[in-house]
């Protein structure tokens, strides 16, 4: 073999194991940011508050962690975030690391400015070490530095309990479901739906909320709750579905995962409580004499989790009922969120994409009016219910007090 044919394999087989550290990190030179917090202040600019981990008050080692705080929270202002970052380095003794950031809480002033809100999306989706499968939510009566600052008695870190309550609310509750930032800057950059974002509100005493006793007590004076959706119109914040009516929009998206949906029977307000198990939404649409007609249809399968009256849960044509108000309850739900969103003029369910895949030609006409077009749009709501399960027990004890 010639003497440079060697050479170049040995350079070839080194590289490898040259380059491996180029960029490496060391832990104790990181401050680990869990979640961020952007207000806006009367000068006009950012007011960032940054949540950091303390890891040795976190992890459960032998000693069982340390006795201090699980987090620190360090604020700073800028014209930019990348201003407002830098600026924090003046506090921090350590750099500023994004990779772990879970949340991302933007307050009322600052999401209805489009500007500033925009601003923001662009630095995070730029910045290579930020993910942007970041979880993204507004601050309802509160400002975003009392979000990142509340202490939680259940959950180590405050992020952690926001994570997991939306996750929890998305399964169980069906009012709030994750959305991420790149779904976010999806909806905005698209066309034929506009993007909702979670809120979440500090219930009680907002001054408690950040104090060491808080994580003493076995209740706690102020917590963190989901509350609502933001709607996103144009790139701004315009106004709020409350919870009541969100679950509607839940249904149409196909995020609806379970909920409970309470009945009254033969007079008895909150007799039944059906619980879903399996629920699918399609969305098609049709067109009448050129115009798009939107058709929703629902397939829900649920259980009976409660039968708090006299009823015969062995009776087929009582079961029948029973899917007959459920289906009537489920569409009463998407209708009312529907009116609320034509009352925004903001298509949140996906309706102009929809018409968009069916009749191209035609969605050239109405994108650049759609949510006006949208706002007088017909939509037909069908819904199929099924009762797959009573329980462990068939009727209710409350037939046999009847007896």
């Amino acid at each position: 073999m010639k003497k440079w044919v060697k050479v170049i394999l040995v350079i070839g087989l080194s590289v490898p194991i040259l380059t491996a550290c180029w960029n490496q990190k060391e832990l104790t030179d990181l401050a680990f940011v869990m979640a961020l917090g952007i207000d806006k202040g009367e000068d006009d600019l950012y007011h960032v508050s940054f949540q950091l981990v303390n890891p040795g008050n976190v992890s459960a080692g032998q000693g069982g962690g340390g006795q201090g705080l699980p987090i620190a929270v360090y604020k700073s202002t800028g014209r930019t975030m990348t201003e407002a970052a830098r600026n924090a380095t003046k506090e921090v003794s350590r750099r500023l690391y994004y990779a772990h950031t879970n949340v991302v809480v933007v307050s009322e002033e600052v999401a209805r400015e489009r500007t500033q809100f925009l601003n923001l999306l662009d630095s995070f989706a730029r910045d290579p070490e930020f993910r942007t499968t970041t979880e993204i939510l507004i601050a309802r009566d509160a400002s975003a530095e009392e979000i990142v600052t509340t202490l939680t008695i259940l959950d180590k870190l405050p992020v952690t309990k926001i994570t997991k309550e939306i996750k929890s609310t998305e399964a169980m509750k069906g009012e709030n479901f994750s959305i991420s930032i790149d779904d976010l800057i999806d909806g905005i950059v698209g066309s034929g739906k506009e993007p909702v974002l979670n809120g979440y509100r500090l219930i009680g005493l907002k001054e408690e909320a950040n104090k060491a006793e808080n994580l003493q007590k076995t209740t706690t004076d102020a917590f963190l709750s989901a509350d609502g959706l933001a709607v996103i119109k144009d790139g701004a914040l315009i106004d709020w579905i409350e919870s009541k009516k969100s679950r509607g929009v839940i249904w149409v998206l196909n995020k609806a995962k379970s909920t409970d949906i309470t009945l009254k029977w033969k007079g008895k307000k909150n007799a039944l409580s059906i619980v879903p198990i399996r629920s699918k939404t399609k969305v098609s649409t049709i067109f009448k004499q050129g115009k798009p007609v939107i058709n929703i249809k629902i397939e829900n399968e649920g259980w009976i989790s409660e039968a708090n009256t006299a009823i015969d849960l062995m009776d087929p044509k009582t079961i029948g009922k029973i899917e007959t108000l459920t289906e009537k309850a489920i569409k009463k739900e998407v209708q009312i969120s529907v009116k609320e969103a034509k009352r925004l003029k903001c298509d949140i369910f996906g309706f102009g994409d929809v018409v968009h895949k069916a009749n191209p030609d035609l969605w050239k006409k109405l994108e650049r009016n759609w949510n006006n077009y949208f706002a007088d749009l017909e939509v037909n709501v069908k819904v199929e219910s099924y009762v797959r399960r009573e329980g462990v027990r068939t009727n209710p004890f409350w037939s046999d007090m009847n007896k």
